[in-house]
């Protein structure tokens, strides 16, 4: 069967093992944000700032998933996916910030909330793959510097040993960070995000920290669960120049954007091609750094939504180059966030990565789309969603066939969420909540999958 039919569509292509699931952050689901001895992130503090948040909403309830875990993961299991990608929300964990290495307590409460929902997915043949930052830093720890201050490899080293050793008998598959150039990026310099700080005095700290911490939580990972797989995620995307005389405009958004903490783990030191990461080796780092930046992972998460199409720029400071809206390029197909709807992205962000001699195993461990649902009559018909995953689901197996080493795609994602500065608006989820009412409705696309995952091969009806 060819990848490129648009109708049918075999989940065996992608052969016995494939990994086939959801991916979830705790901020964004949980709720339950001051209960069970759970204290304030940087993202409670920063959504209660007035026009943080487009719609002025909080995540204080978000799908309630702290009491609704059982159910929802019932419904997981019904839709056919395999594995359940989960965040573990460090102030729940350590209510300080920091354990009792360095002055902290351990919260109980918070180990045993995780402890039954990690039992729960293994009673229901679901693998638990866990987060380990998924944005969400104590507040506590916010006040003591955050990332910018170094002692945070000394804070996450410790929260990583605290989780390894509580669910590493149970737990095999753990990611590291999520997506660490959009929280040092949008937390630290534009402050769009939490902790909505904007200098780019911090910025290189931040980078070089975040780099030392994914490398340093790796080693935990290892020696606390020495059988783990152990990996970290990057948000990417191809990037490709307006005209001609953008070359180097594109190349120095793609040093920043897709190779920025990959390279130093790959033992590779910083991109080039960016001058200012030069002020890391002259003003943040310290002797055998560089060295300590450098971890073998045994996979890595590829985040892929959409490609960037860039152009020079004299009024971008340290980058020299910025986005060509998909508007102003006439794309016909975007989606609620604005983002082009370009399917080959995904195969050429897999084979970008599948050209690093250290790269493994690769996992899609997000991808999905915001588009404007309506429920109709008790249903939610999510045509343009199921499109798009298919869409990019055939170049993921394109790029497995041709020899990618591409062993799993994690929707993004299972239920619509609190997305971040953007609040309830945009709904990516395969199930449709009501926020209202906590009622939950399984969209089209969500049926889609159960049809694709049911089955060695089916026709679509949708």
């Amino acid at each position: 069967m060819s990848p490129s039919d648009p109708l049918n569509f075999d989940r065996h292509a992608f052969g016995p093992d494939f990994v086939w699931g959801t991916a979830t952050a705790a901020y964004q689901i949980e709720g339950a944000v001051d209960r069970d001895g759970r204290t304030p992130c940087v993202w409670d503090t920063f959504g209660r700032q007035k026009g943080k948040i487009k719609t002025g909403e909080t995540a204080d309830v978000a799908c309630e998933f702290y009491d609704r875990y059982e159910s929802d993961l019932l419904l997981h299991k019904e839709l056919g996916f395999n594995a359940f990608r989960f965040s573990l929300s460090w102030s729940r964990i350590l209510p300080d910030g920091v354990g009792p290495n360095q002055g902290g307590r351990i919260n109980e409460a918070g180990l045993a909330f995780y402890d039954r929902l990690i039992d729960h997915c293994l009673s229901l043949d679901i693998t638990p793959w866990i987060t380990l930052y998924h944005w969400d830093l104590p507040q506590a720890l916010e006040l003591k510097g955050g990332w910018p201050n170094r002692k945070i490899v000394d804070w996450f080293a410790e929260f990583t040993d605290v989780c390894t050793k509580a669910f590493g008998h149970k737990v095999k598959h753990w990611i590291i960070l999520n997506e660490p150039l959009a929280f040092s990026v949008l937390g630290y310099f534009t402050g769009q995000h939490a902790p909505g700080r904007r200098s780019f005095r911090n910025l290189l700290p931040v980078i070089h920290h975040t780099a030392l911490a994914q490398a340093e939580g790796g080693r935990v990972v290892r020696r606390n669960v020495p059988d783990a797989q152990v990996g970290t995620t990057f948000s990417c995307s191809p990037i490709d120049p307006f005209t001609p005389s953008d070359q180097a405009a594109a190349i120095r958004v793609d040093a920043l954007m897709n190779r920025l903490f990959i390279e130093p783990a790959l033992g590779l030191g910083y991109p080039k091609e960016l001058p200012f990461l030069a002020g890391i080796a002259k003003k943040v780092a310290k002797p055998g750094d560089i060295e300590r930046l450098a971890f073998n992972f045994d996979f890595v998460g590829l985040q892929h939504y959409f490609r960037a199409v860039v152009e020079q720029s004299y009024f971008m400071p340290y980058l020299w180059a910025k986005d060509v809206s998909p508007l102003r390029r006439n794309v016909q197909t975007i989606t609620e966030m604005g983002w082009e709807v370009y399917p080959e992205s995904m195969y050429r962000i897999i084979r970008q990565f599948d050209q690093y001699e250290g790269v493994k195993k690769i996992y899609i461990t997000e991808s999905g789309a915001a588009f404007y649902d309506r429920v109709e009559q008790g249903a939610v018909n999510d045509k343009a969603r199921i499109d798009y995953h298919q869409n990019y689901l055939q170049q993921v197996l394109r790029a497995k066939q041709q020899g990618s080493p591409v062993e799993g795609y994690f929707a993004w994602t299972f239920l619509d969420n609190f997305e971040w500065a953007e609040g309830y608006r945009p709904r990516f989820g395969l199930v449709y909540v009501d926020f209202r009412t906590q009622q939950r409705i399984v969209k089209a696309s969500g049926r889609w999958f159960q049809q694709l995952l049911a089955k060695k091969s089916f026709v679509s009806k949708y």
